[in-house]
């Protein structure tokens, strides 16, 4: 499993913004004025989390995003720094198979030249104590991580899922759309990879759902994501997820170094 603290990233990514005619730009600031928050919004009068975003020192979680999570579903406490010891799972009730492979897991297992540097899925990853950029156009959005260099591109044109046996990836396939001001994420086709720094992984058929809210002054970002795992889970994990804008700041590269596994090893 992947450390939660690492060197820097930086990864290329860019966003399609569609043309807006004038009188849609009149409408949309109109609409964006009748809200009466002070959130940027774009041409087309959603909210505008374009941006750097680093997470939140304090976690404090929504009650409107949490109350919109499925039944079934336990909210791990792990975001950030913060690292379950060995054994702990959060509440998730893991079926046997899996949590015999979390219980044999070893952190040299990961620790090697030719593992060190494999990144963690979304699952993980996005949580993490790393910043992102995001950059949002009207058919798609990019998320820029700094963490392992990952990027996501959003389809928010209508599109399905690809067919199953379609590549998957540590990003996975992502579509969205709005529900009024959130913007609502579905993700499919992830390799199998961690859930928790402790030997827990999930399957290539982990679904995963997040919701994306900006706070009335637009300063903080605040998310919701949840998991289900018919191979590794017998009900859904999600995590709640807060981060504040910084203005005129970028990712950087992540430059993994995979001789740090073998020193790891050594030390051992």
């Amino acid at each position: 499993m992947h450390s939660k603290l690492g060197v820097l990233a930086l990864a290329c990514a860019m966003a399609m913004t569609a043309a807006v005619t004038p009188a849609a730009e009149k409408a949309a600031a109109s609409a964006a004025q009748t809200q009466g928050d002070s959130t940027t919004r774009t041409r087309a009068g959603r909210p505008d989390l374009s941006g750097f975003w680093d997470l939140s020192r304090t976690q404090r979680p929504d009650a409107g995003l949490v109350a919109k999570l499925p039944a079934n579903t336990v909210l791990l406490k792990d975001t950030g720094a913060t690292e379950f010891p060995p054994g702990e799972f959060g509440g998730l009730k893991v079926k046997p198979d899996a949590l015999a492979a979390a219980q044999r897991w070893k952190p040299e297992d990961d620790m090697t030249v030719s593992r060190a540097c494999q990144p963690p899925s979304i699952v993980y990853a996005t949580q993490g104590p790393f910043p992102f950029e995001i950059y949002q156009g009207s058919d798609l959005i990019v998320f820029k991580y700094e963490y392992f260099d990952l990027v996501r591109v959003i389809f928010m044109d209508g599109r399905p899922h690809p067919p199953a046996d379609a590549p998957h990836s540590k990003v996975g396939h992502s579509v969205g759309h709005w529900e009024g001001d959130e913007l609502v994420v579905d993700t499919t086709h992830l390799s199998a990879a961690t859930i928790t720094n402790n030997g827990l992984s999930h399957s290539d058929r982990v679904h995963v759902v997040e919701r994306f809210k900006l706070s009335a002054d637009g300063r903080t970002l605040m998310s919701t994501m949840w998991f289900e795992d018919p191979e590794v889970l017998e009900n859904r994990g999600a995590r709640y997820i807060q981060w504040t804008r910084k203005l005129g700041e970028y990712v950087h590269p992540y430059e993994c170094d995979p001789s740090f596994g073998a020193k790891y090893t050594e030390a051992k």
